[in-house]
């Protein structure tokens, strides 16, 4: 059933549009949220972006558990997608605001890092297959304040621990992008 077929019983997600796009991230097209996210899914871009203290520690958000897919895992910080016209580093600057209440004035650069493709299944809920971009920021002002719409919790990591012992986390059920980004990570040293 397409999201314009769901009637009243619509998720949120069904008035929102993701960016279609080739293996090599080239935009294709709009495309509904909701159909992006279920049966097979369609590839659409998306990002992360690592949120890290001046001290190396990796800050660790726990989406809430409202979300439709992935709900109470743990991220490593924000995740979502740009919208048409959107650069991923104005989309990350944008839901930094939006989930953690962090402001441009707390950090001097969001730098890309990464980029590439994953597919996923979650439970019977739906399905993440996305080009994603991976961004990091080091905040010289650590005040948060969090959307809880957003974020169940936060949990301040060291980030060269997480690195060597991945393992040691998995009882916080990390996030799929978020455990592929760390693994690219450690292939990069």
């Amino acid at each position: 059933m397409s999201a314009d077929d769901a009637g009243d019983d619509r998720h949120e997600n069904a008035g929102q549009d993701v960016i279609a796009v080739d293996a090599d991230d080239t935009e294709q097209e709009l495309v509904n949220r909701l159909d992006a996210h279920t049966g097979d899914g369609i590839r659409h871009r998306a990002f992360t972006c690592l949120v890290f203290d001046g001290e190396g520690r990796l800050l660790l958000a726990q989406r809430s558990p409202e979300k439709r897919l992935w709900d109470t895992h743990w991220d490593g910080t924000v995740a979502s997608h740009p919208v048409e016209g959107q650069s991923q580093v104005d989309a990350t600057i944008q839901r930094l605001e939006e989930e953690l209440g962090v402001t441009p004035d707390q950090y001097d650069e969001v730098e890309l890092t990464d980029r590439f493709e994953y597919k996923r299944y979650y439970e019977n809920a739906g399905v993440e297959w996305e080009v994603c971009a991976v961004l990091q920021v080091t905040l010289e002002d650590t005040t948060l304040d969090p959307n809880e719409e957003e974020i169940g919790g936060l949990l301040w990591v060291d980030y060269d621990h997480l690195h060597e012992h991945p393992e040691w986390y998995r009882q916080l059920r990390l996030c799929p992008w978020f455990e592929i980004a760390m693994r690219r990570d450690f292939a990069a040293e």
